[in-house]
């Protein structure tokens, strides 16, 4: 947003700051989200690479395809658990998790 815009909009009244400050996340708090969609993010991106569906891979991991799709967006619901399992189930390594996990 340009800053033009941008202060038309505060005058109106418009308050800006980070999804952070708005939900009253704490740092920890943050960190784990942020962590959380890393990996979900790489689980969607090795299915596609590996030419699965989510069918498919929900077959694998012994799951739904919505599971799946709530693990690719990572979803509350979802735990960091099953986001790591179905990883493992793709043959992905824990150097390739971990390289994930700080890119």
């Amino acid at each position: 947003m340009n800053k033009q815009k941008r202060k038309s909009l505060e005058k109106k009244g418009w308050k800006f700051g980070s999804t952070e400050e708005f939900l009253n996340l704490s740092e920890e708090e943050s960190s784990y989200i942020e962590l959380k969609m890393k990996l979900s993010a790489n689980l969607r991106k090795l299915r596609t690479e590996h030419k699965l569906t989510q069918v498919e891979l929900a077959k694998v991991i012994k799951s739904s395809q919505s599971r799946v799709a709530k693990l690719e967006t990572g979803d509350p619901s979802v735990s960091l658990d099953l986001i790591i399992r179905s990883l493992l189930a793709l043959g992905t390594s824990n150097k390739e998790i971990a390289r994930a996990i700080s890119s």
